[in-house]
């Protein structure tokens, strides 16, 4: 991508051709670092850092295509914002912030001057853009906002804007006037400074079934990967002869554990699967032609080996013994019908993108995190795993920050590292023909539904819907669960051990966690649920005689509970349930829809159709349309409808012995004593309920 400097494209007054154009960024080892001469285009890759789930077009500052004086005007505003401390534009009374732009911020803007170009071209505009006035350039975002989304339009009108701003440090300069003095790029392209998230979240209809099979392949298909993974590496290395090779193989069929290794028949084979003979002739040690037919006695090899076939004694692909499934329409049978060598690279790439998935979709990491992650990244982090992360973009010697994470996503964290070719990183290339750190992470989320759709019938594995699916939508989507999920469990059918408990220790934008639209029946019905198991929890104690709460609330509750037992028996007693059926109760306390909203310091059982007594509601102002307690106007020592639960006993003696430290200290000034002698007061108050 370099040449000559052209007479076209003119000199500059400010940098010398042979002048290095990365000058404040760390380099790389052994980089080569382009000309500022080099009229074609600047190559950074291998110069400076590029996240792996960038491509490589992403760092090509690319000029082959800008004409005389816009190449050198690219290459200039390209020179400035990766050097923005260069002796030069100082000297010429520039001064912009110290750190330089990325280089791919800087790729992406030097490709604005080319539809720019072009626009003046078609218009027949002079060449010399100081010859341009406002209404062309403002004609010309006008055309742009027909096409490109608010962010493209804010990213062409700071390209604009630079062209005046920076015109002292351009030869020839630039453009003599701002086109919006006094409004910023954002205000022109109507984009808000803290625009809203656009993301959506994943449907539960797509989200459920897909972590679950990311879950079976990284803990059931993904040892026989690995078994079959080992045992094709082993045949590779075996010495191949075809001296001796039928007593080879007459041994070899001789054998009671011997079974014939099988795969699917290809166009023209009949259908069906018949023998791997390739597999077949590496367990032997013979060559690829062993069993030709046109080969002296290569038929009757053929044949010796289709009688083992038509006895049973044969197995899809080079294992055995691989996991048995439940497939769609009831059989049961290995998960896969061909593990041959070509099937097993496959497989590789769909564990890896399986362990990906599922890293997203419950860390709720960044793209970019993600793919940064290294082989010895996972540690322990007072006392729980996570994840060790440095956010490399212009600075190596960045802090670094950990993300706390559960122990299944840290052993799919290893298991990608283990089917890794990089050196380093743990999410990279994991076949030999592609051993480095790329592949496309939408693509690899994308493929591994397209397989999962494809091999269903067979693996096992449930459907997952046609839709969308990101990176990005996993940290939106886990954000959300977190939000109403606090401390429970998520995925149906599986144990996430406090998932969401462990992420909200992750730190996420606010705009993540709000509700979305087709989560919110699934979402209502899992809470109700919750509730209603918490409610039968109470009610079974109650009805076994023991404590339940204390606080006119759980005198209430027993009442209730009372009630619904009375009702249970009168059912009973007509023959209208079965006796000792202890589902006639929960089925009533499900019908009698008891009001209560469990909580950390107490229980609350106000009824919001009939608020009486709640104490947060006297002489407060509500807001329109609200409907329930005040939460930060409880009053649990008071409130008619407060339960102090035996689980939260400790946690106001804990309080009443943390308040007496603070008065018997003596450090305390009188209006601070007086609060504190108040919130005691309370507290025993709450105690004394309880008989404490």
């Amino acid at each position: 991508m370099t040449s000559p400097a052209s007479p076209l494209a003119g000199r500059s007054a400010f940098y010398r051709d042979d002048e290095l154009v990365i000058q404040s960024h760390p380099l790389l080892a052994g980089a080569a670092v382009p000309r500022f001469g080099d009229t074609v285009g600047w190559d950074l890759n291998d110069v400076v850092h590029k996240a792996p789930h960038h491509p490589r077009s992403a760092l090509r500052v690319l000029l082959h295509d800008l004409p005389g004086r816009w190449n050198l005007l690219a290459r200039e505003l390209a020179m400035l914002w990766l050097n923005p401390g260069h002796p030069a534009v100082l000297a010429a009374g520039v001064h912009l912030r110290t750190d330089p732009l990325s280089a791919m911020t800087v790729t992406q803007r030097v490709a604005q001057l080319r539809p720019l170009a072009a626009f003046g071209a078609e218009r027949r505009l002079p060449a010399d853009l100081c010859e341009w006035n406002d209404d062309d350039l403002k004609a010309y975002v006008v055309i742009r906002q027909q096409t490109c989304e608010p962010g493209t339009i804010c990213n062409v009108v700071h390209v604009i804007k630079a062209l005046h701003r920076l015109r002292a440090a351009l030869t020839g300069g630039g453009l003599a006037d701002d086109p919006w003095p006094g409004r910023s790029p954002n205000a022109v392209a109507n984009q808000p400074i803290v625009a809203p998230l656009r993301t959506p979240a994943i449907p539960p209809q797509t989200w459920f079934p897909l972590i679950r099979n990311c879950s079976t392949y990284i803990n059931v298909f993904a040892a026989d990967i690995a078994r079959a993974s080992a045992y094709c590496d082993d045949l590779q290395t075996r010495l191949v002869t075809d001296i001796g090779g039928d007593q080879r193989l007459n041994v070899w069929l001789a054998d009671p554990a011997t079974t014939v290794p099988m795969r699917r028949a290809r166009p023209g084979e009949g259908g069906g699967s018949v023998a791997h003979l390739s597999v077949i002739a590496r367990i032997i040690g013979v060559g690829p032609t062993f069993f030709r037919p046109g080969k002296p006695h290569g038929q009757s090899r053929r044949d010796a080996l289709a009688g083992l076939i038509a006895d049973g004694r044969c197995h899809p692909g080079l294992l055995p013994d691989l996991a048995m499934v439940t497939r769609p329409d009831g059989s049961r049978g290995p998960w896969h019908d061909s593990l041959g060598p070509r099937q097993i690279a496959i497989e590789r790439v769909m564990l890896r993108n399986a362990c990906f998935v599922f890293t997203a979709a419950l860390s709720m990491m960044r793209e970019s995190e993600l793919r940064m992650i290294t082989k010895d990244a996972v540690v322990d982090y007072y006392g729980c795993p996570a994840v060790r992360s440095v956010r490399q973009k212009l600075d190596p010697d960045l802090p670094v920050k950990h993300w706390w994470i559960t122990e299944p996503v840290a052993h799919a964290i290893a298991l990608a590292g283990q089917l890794s070719r990089h050196g380093e990183l743990t999410f990279a290339s994991v076949t030999g023909a592609r051993a480095g750190e790329g592949f496309a992470s939408i693509a690899a989320i994308v493929d591994f539904i397209n397989h999962i759709n494809r091999w269903r019938h067979f693996s096992g594995l449930e459907e997952i819907p046609d839709g969308k699916v990101t990176p990005h939508m996993f940290r939106r989507t886990m954000a959300m669960l977190t939000r109403d999920f606090p401390g429970s469990e998520i995925a149906v059918g599986m144990q996430l051990k406090h998932v969401a408990t462990r992420a909200l220790a992750n730190r996420v934008t606010g705009s993540y966690m709000d509700t979305d639209p087709s989560w919110a029946q699934h979402l209502d019905t899992a809470i109700s649920d919750r509730r209603f198991d918490r409610l039968t929890e109470l009610f079974n104690a109650d009805t076994s005689g023991q404590p339940i709460g204390y606080g006119p609330g759980a005198d209430r509750l027993r009442e209730a509970f009372s009630t619904v037992r009375a009702q249970a028996e009168q059912l009973r007693a007509t023959g209208q349930a079965r006796r000792g059926d202890i589902r006639v109760e929960h089925d009533l306390l499900r019908r009698t829809r008891i009001s209560i909203r469990f909580g950390k310091l107490n229980h609350c059982t106000m009824n919001d159709d009939d608020p009486a007594g709640a104490k947060c509601l006297e002489d407060a102002i509500t807001p329109a349309g609200h409907r329930g307690p005040l939460l930060d106007r409880c009053q649990p020592a008071r409130c008619a409808n407060s339960i102090i639960a035996t689980e939260h006993i400790p946690i106001w003696t804990a309080e009443r012995s943390s308040l007496h430290r603070l008065l018997d200290s003596g450090t305390l000034a009188a209006n601070h004593r007086r609060r504190i002698e108040s919130e005691l007061t309370e507290v025993d108050h709450v105690l004394t309920l309880t008989g404490r």
